[in-house]
């Protein structure tokens, strides 16, 4: 019998908490392109101008994409962090300081880089926790 080696419980904690990341980024970036009608409030209401939209829902995207992506995970993570610390600077512009949308990005982030710290290696070494 063959020996099946399995990748340790932080590592598919680490899976899951990204595979949230990525499907609230692409489930955002969907609604922004294809059904501009569910932001459009949000948007005006934020000060952006609705040709907007699809850029915004196109980066959304993106960093989804990279970060799922094992080998650009990292730039994904950075590209997702920035992009969500714009949309908590919109926030704070607006006067809107722990509003609902604000906690989620933020909780988004975080949750961002903790799948990622679980699921590579490599970033639990750069950032260890223990000595």
């Amino acid at each position: 019998m063959a020996y099946i080696e399995t990748a340790p419980r932080g590592v598919w904690a680490g899976r899951i908490l990204s595979a949230l990341v990525v499907l609230f980024l692409l489930a955002d970036g969907g609604a922004s392109l294809f059904a501009p009608q569910l932001v459009q409030a949000d948007m005006i209401a934020d000060g952006f101008p609705l040709e907007l939209t699809p850029y915004i829902g196109g980066i959304a995207i993106i960093c989804a994409i990279f970060y799922a992506i094992p080998a650009t995970a990292f730039l994904g993570a950075i590209l997702t962090t920035g992009f969500l610390g714009g949309a908590i600077c919109t926030h704070f512009r607006l006067g809107e300081i722990g509003s609902p949308p604000q906690l989620i990005c933020l909780a988004l982030g975080v949750l961002t880089w903790c799948g990622l710290y679980l699921r590579d290696r490599r970033v639990r070494d750069l950032l260890p926790l223990r000595s």
